[in-house]
């Protein structure tokens, strides 16, 4: 399946998402970017707790996690037992300096959306507020598709927190409620997950960071 062109604002009008709303002011190797770690979180201690909290009420104990596009945090609750808990990332210190994960590899999406993965390996796939970095979504949610299994939930979460530089045109030109919008449109489009649901988890809004997540499962049959 081909992704959908057209993206419908919340105000209702379309959007034809053409390639050059997913450039980037700087093109350059998203390796030399991350190639320094970044040893800290991206949200703010309540919105991390939240997150934490919302991963607690969905995963079951025993779940094998994809922990995509991760760093030094997983924002796992460390009470729970994983079956095991996969990191991709982009930077080896990062992923070694994680204390959730069981195993990593390093990868940059941007450059190849496979992932080393055997189809329906694993129980959920995170992708904790780095959505907006992603220049080919669609094939990054189909290829996710392929490793979950029928039923397996992704989870995406997003802030108002970014690189910008780094970050795509279109999440830069949307406000939160249109970020929410935009996920759920690259679930939709990717014609591998059943309808996906937004959730508004920001938890003191105006005194620590805002937090969404946008959830789906992987459709028992894809197109």
């Amino acid at each position: 399946m081909t992704d959908n062109p057209f993206f419908v604002l919340s105000d209702g009008t379309a959007t034809m998402l053409a390639p050059r709303f997913y450039r980037r002011n700087d093109e350059s190797d998203d390796e030399m970017f991350y190639a320094i770690p970044r040893l800290v979180t991206h949200i703010d201690e309540g919105a991390c707790a939240a997150l934490s909290e919302f991963y607690g009420s969905i995963l079951e104990p025993g779940t094998k996690v994809l922990d995509l596009m991760s760093s030094c945090v997983s924002h796992l609750p460390n009470d729970a037992a994983y079956g095991e808990v996969v990191g991709l990332g982009m930077n080896h210190t990062e992923l070694r300096e994680n204390p959730q994960l069981s195993r990593y590899v390093v990868q940059n999406l941007n450059r190849e959306s496979q992932l080393p993965f055997s189809d329906a390996s694993f129980d959920a796939c995170l992708l904790a507020v780095s959505i907006q970095y992603l220049v080919r979504p669609g094939d990054v949610f189909r290829n996710v598709s392929r490793v979950l299994k029928p039923g397996a939930p992704m989870i995406v979460s997003y802030s108002n927190r970014l690189f910008p530089t780094k970050a795509v045109m279109i999440w830069q030109m949307l406000d939160d409620v249109d970020h929410g919008r935009l996920v759920a449109h690259y679930f939709e489009t990717s014609g591998c997950f059943d309808d996906p649901e937004i959730s508004d988890l920001s938890p003191d809004l105006g005194n620590s960071d805002p937090l969404y997540v946008v959830v789906a499962k992987r459709s028992a049959t894809t197109d």
